[in-house]
């Protein structure tokens, strides 16, 4: 997956930038960075190999999902050099560009998703992590409000639904 710069559409990978791999089996992946140990008996996903595989686990079921055989996965990178804010996953819906993020801490330590939401011209945003679903209202340090939907992780699968409901939920 190559990374965009933009938060508005077209919504063009940035070639010169380090691509991140996503490999399609994710027992493969476990297995070559042996984590299979580690994945027996835990109660929280995002506690292995620090929150890589669950990061990974979301990404593979949103690519599983889609619908368009065109349809990629993208993340978004500041522009800015030497930055590193980075959000996991840009989610194209209806001329949208939505962050996704997978964390399982509190929305406090959100910050590339706040630099993100900062330059999108809409107000949602979706994470997924361990909790319940809730519907957030989140600030960014330069004071913008912004919706966050907060999913738990097997809720990926259904992410064009909850979408729908969201964008019914949240004024433009």
């Amino acid at each position: 997956m190559y990374p965009i710069t933009s938060a508005t559409l077209p919504s063009i990978p940035d070639l010169k930038k380090s691509p991140r791999l996503q490999i399609l089996d994710t027992g493969m992946l476990n297995y070559f960075v042996g984590l299979q140990k580690d994945i027996l008996g835990t109660s929280d996903l995002s506690s292995i190999y620090r929150g890589t595989l669950i990061e990974h686990l979301t990404g593979q079921e949103m690519l599983a999902f889609q619908y368009d055989a065109l349809s990629s996965l993208s993340f978004w990178v500041r522009e800015k050099k030497n930055s590193s804010a980075e959000v996991d996953y840009i989610y194209p819906f209806y001329g949208k560009l939505i962050p996704v993020e997978t964390k399982s801490g509190a929305e406090g330590r959100l910050r590339s998703l706040h630099l993100y939401m900062d330059l999108a011209p809409h107000n949602m945003a979706i994470r997924f992590y361990a909790g319940q679903m809730q519907l957030t209202e989140a600030t960014t340090p330069s004071g913008k409000k912004y919706k966050l939907l907060n999913l738990p992780y097997y809720l990926v699968s259904q992410l064009d639904k909850y979408l729908v409901w969201f964008q019914s939920e949240v004024p433009t």
